[in-house]
């Protein structure tokens, strides 16, 4: 049994020592029978990184179960599992899930994410990590009109299950506005999805078997990377420059003939890097070369503050290799739950058959209303509206990096998005800093998050699009004063351990 699996998202607090925790939790999971008498535990090195706290706590964790009879240590061999709980755990009648999950693969990474949005450090927690829209700015009040103004137009059976693919008017709306983008498509290569992250993951579904082949950018979204991991997918990375490294890619075509590249050609996430029309038409006809189908992920294009971005790879895509997707969540509001792909017509019956599984379709009322949105022109005017939001915004993080942390960190203006990519210029880890940041009441995404091979990245993401210019403008002031602690060697020592955050 990979005792790790028993621990995830196991969380110690600072209410008892930290090695009474974990003999607990050893101790509940030896009595339900998730670990067997006989079995051997994970060394104490191993138990300490696993729960993140000293080697001391973890030896003197198993010296505390030991004592009381439940694992018996042998000098020179490990620590195992004794036979002294059989009894106890006989009338157990209680399923020992552990046992019977599939192993789960997931980098150190995986769940930093959730950690963040639902840490509460501080009451008044600056968030500068998740990527989102502004609550402030959710178009909630439209969407009740446009229900209360056609409501009465609803057949009972509008409630009932639709086509898997999605509602039939939203479908062809979204065609009509990606022509004005360059993108020529027909209603039948258009699937609703729940969100765009749904449309990465049955593309990869109906894809990559175990052992296949997939190139990504880096740094790129950590859902990809992890969606790809989690099918057993080998991930090839192209380094980050200023290029994209078509010579690469195209090295890595002919050694390793990879399935898919996964890539975020306009203001990529984390960085906001764009890919310029002469690589991205060299892209398509190397990958047509060689037959390379490429997930063109789109959630941030609409999001533009300087010149209107290239022409999308989709709208080049002339030998039918390129998977579209896009979101409304970046644009409107996570909760709407949904994005659409458009791609080749035996893909999307494929995508079909694969969706129907996990929700049959998305949700109709939800698709009913946003149809209506688009084409009463809300979406066209709320766009405008949060391009120069957002613009502000950006220009405020950016400047007051400039004015604290300019010597400290180096960055890019980004053109587009909701990131701004630090790179520090000193020896301070982004996880300790981090560490210190959430004492301050701020947080930010480190960039180790963004790469599917592990190293310390001197790197780290911040967002501008969650909070209004007075918080951000605060967000960076404690931004700096940790990294102004880090930089003295002044670290907030807590009175008792604390685990750190990731």
């Amino acid at each position: 049994m990979d005792i790790s699996k028993l621990i995830i998202h196991t969380k110690l607090d600072t209410a008892s020592p930290y090695y009474l925790q974990i003999a607990a939790l050893i101790k509940s999971k030896i009595v339900d029978g998730s670990l067997e008498a006989g079995e051997k535990l994970p060394a104490e090195r191993e138990l300490a990184l696993l729960f993140e706290v000293s080697r001391t706590t973890a030896i003197n964790a198993y010296r505390h179960l030991e004592k009381d009879g439940y694992v018996s240590i042998k000098n020179g061999s490990g620590t195992y599992v004794s036979d002294r709980y059989s009894f106890e755990s006989s009338t157990n009648t209680e399923i020992p899930w552990p046992q019977l999950l599939k192993p789960y693969i997931q980098s150190s990474m995986a769940s930093l994410m959730s950690e963040l949005m639902v840490s509460n450090v501080l009451e008044d927690k600056i968030s500068l990590d998740a990527g989102m829209p502004d609550p402030d700015y959710y178009p909630v009040d439209i969407f009740s009109k446009l229900h209360r103004d056609y409501s009465a137009e609803l057949d009972p059976r509008d409630f009932g299950h639709i086509p898997i693919h999605g509602y039939e008017p939203l479908r062809h709306t979204i065609t009509q506005m990606l022509a004005s983008e360059g993108i020529r498509c027909h209603a039948d290569e258009v699937v609703i999805l729940s969100g765009s992250q749904q449309g990465l993951y049955l593309t990869a579904r109906v894809l990559i078997e175990p052992g296949d082949y997939v190139v990504i950018q880096a740094p790129t979204y950590l859902g990809a990377i992890q969606v790809f991991q989690s099918l057993g997918a080998r991930v090839l990375s192209l380094p980050q420059r200023e290029d994209f490294p078509l010579e690469i890619l195209e090295d890595y075509l002919a050694r390793y003939r990879p399935k898919l590249l996964y890539c975020i050609p306009t203001f990529r996430n984390p960085d906001g890097t764009v890919m310029n029309t002469g690589e991205r038409k060299k892209l398509i006809q190397l990958a047509a070369r060689y037959r390379l189908a490429i997930l063109e992920d789109d959630p941030y294009s609409n999001y533009y503050y300087e010149d209107t971005p290239p022409a999308s790879l989709k709208s080049l895509d002339d030998y039918g290799g390129v998977v579209y997707l896009s979101t409304f969540s970046k644009i409107l509001m996570p909760g709407l739950r949904l994005g659409y792909m458009v791609a080749h017509p035996s893909l999307i019956n494929r995508i079909i058959l694969e969706k129907q599984y996990v929700d049959l379709h998305s949700n109709n009322i939800s698709q009913w209303l946003l149809d209506l949105f688009i084409k009463d022109g809300y979406l066209a005017n709320h766009l405008i509206k949060m391009r120069g939001i957002y613009r502000n915004r950006r220009n405020v993080m950016v400047d007051a990096l400039n004015l604290g942390l300019k010597s400290k960190l180096s960055f890019q203006i980004p053109q587009g998005g909701f990131y701004v990519w630090c790179k520090i210029n000193e020896n301070i880890s982004p996880k300790k800093l981090l560490q210190e940041a959430l004492k301050m009441g701020v947080s930010f995404v480190p960039g180790e998050a963004f790469y599917a091979a592990a190293g310390e990245e001197y790197e780290f993401r911040l967002c501008f699009s969650r909070h209004n210019e007075k918080i951000i403008l605060e967000g960076i002031s404690r931004l700096e004063k940790a990294i102004g602690k880090l930089r003295k060697g002044q670290f907030s020592t807590p009175k008792k351990e604390m685990r750190p955050i990731i």
